[in-house]
């Protein structure tokens, strides 16, 4: 048997830009995808604080340290600039791997700057 168990998630980051004329995924600076082990095209739950939608996608590697964090294609109607976001990605385990699994949390400011990893 497996369970999904989150294993990644970037807390209350900002959403800087969104690009509805590209095809579908979320940019994720490279070292935000770093502090909490995300993988260029790994799928992500995405989920607006500010209006309780969601979605699923894949993350593209931003530019290293500018804070960016763009929705793109179908995602940029998630959300608008300014909203409050959570992105996690899951990982498929067996009951014994998920009782030993600690997510990575990196809770960000409002520049998407990692305040506090958990």
């Amino acid at each position: 048997m497996q369970v999904r168990i989150l294993k990644s998630k970037l807390h209350q980051a900002t959403v800087s830009a969104t690009e509805l004329s590209y095809h579908g995924s979320i940019t994720v600076p490279e070292d935000l995808m770093e502090a909490v082990d995300l993988l260029p095209y790994e799928q992500v739950l995405v989920a607006n604080c500010n209006n309780g939608q969601r979605g699923e996608t894949y993350v593209l590697v931003g530019k290293r340290g500018d804070g960016q964090i763009q929705l793109n294609g179908a995602m940029a109607r998630l959300a608008q600039p300014g909203d409050q976001i959570i992105v996690m990605a899951f990982a498929d385990c067996t009951p014994t791997e998920a009782r030993e699994m600690r997510p990575k949390v990196a809770i960000l400011n409002t520049r998407n700057e990692v305040i506090e990893l958990v």
